[in-house]
């Protein structure tokens, strides 16, 4: 990645609520930023800027270039970003420092692509539903991507995307799949629906629901036989 978003910047030495406070009427959002082996840096940024950037999914997921008004520049991510809990308002920011040497951790939202074209798409009776909506991984700066891509081109109905099934670019890793079998989670599946089961997410959890109840009862059956076909064994050999 070497396409940076720009926000300006200016330094700031009175801190405290009071100022932060005065910092938010003036239409300033309060910032700093830390980390590497740098002393943590107070800063302000334009409100109005920085609620336009938020906007857009890969502003919390891309590298930023901080650029203060004497023209110093730093290349940050977004750690934690403090939102007013009913105003539009961006209350506080959290930067990071990144070096090009070092990996870093970040969350990435998954794009879903192909589902329209997937076989369980095209069936009706089928809703594709997905797990998940962003994941963890970890990568040098210039390997770093805005999304993930989830490809359900060839899912059919009754299948599902695992996280291992997940194609990512050279360089980046996802945290959360390890040797661990458990590990292995869905992304997205794909399930069959009754017409009175009706339509959207509370029918396919009704699906699945029934799915599982399905193979909970199939469970002792088997188990019967089994056993069943033991006690034959064991006269048969009487």
């Amino acid at each position: 990645m070497t396409d940076f978003q720009t926000l300006s910047a200016d330094f700031r030495e009175d801190v405290g609520k009071g100022a932060s406070r005065r910092l938010r009427h003036a239409g300033r959002v309060p910032a700093v930023i830390y980390g590497g082996d740098k002393d943590p840096v107070a800063l302000t940024l334009e409100h109005r800027e920085v609620w336009h950037a938020a906007e857009n999914e890969a502003f919390f997921s891309s590298i930023l270039e901080i650029r203060a008004g004497d023209g110093r520049t730093q290349q940050v991510v977004i750690r934690d970003m403090q939102r007013h809990p009913f105003k539009p308002m961006i209350m506080h920011v959290d930067f990071m420092r990144i070096s090009e040497k070092e990996e870093l951790r970040i969350s990435l939202p998954l794009h879903f692509v192909g589902e329209e074209q997937s076989p369980a798409g095209k069936e009706a009776g089928v809703v594709i539903q997905h797990q998940l909506t962003d994941l963890e991984i970890s990568a040098l700066p210039k390997d770093l991507p805005e999304y993930i891509e989830v490809d359900l081109s060839s899912l059919e109905p009754g299948s599902a995307i695992m996280l291992a099934d997940l194609t990512v670019p050279e360089g980046v890793t996802l945290l959360a799949l390890t040797e661990d079998e458990d590990s292995n989670v869905m992304v997205a599946n794909a399930v069959h629906i009754s017409e009175s089961q009706g339509t959207g997410a509370a029918a396919a959890a009704e699906a699945e629901a029934e799915a599982a109840e399905a193979v909970a009862e199939e469970a002792p059956e088997a188990d019967a036989e089994d056993a069943a076909e033991e006690d034959g064994d064991a006269e048969d050999k009487e």
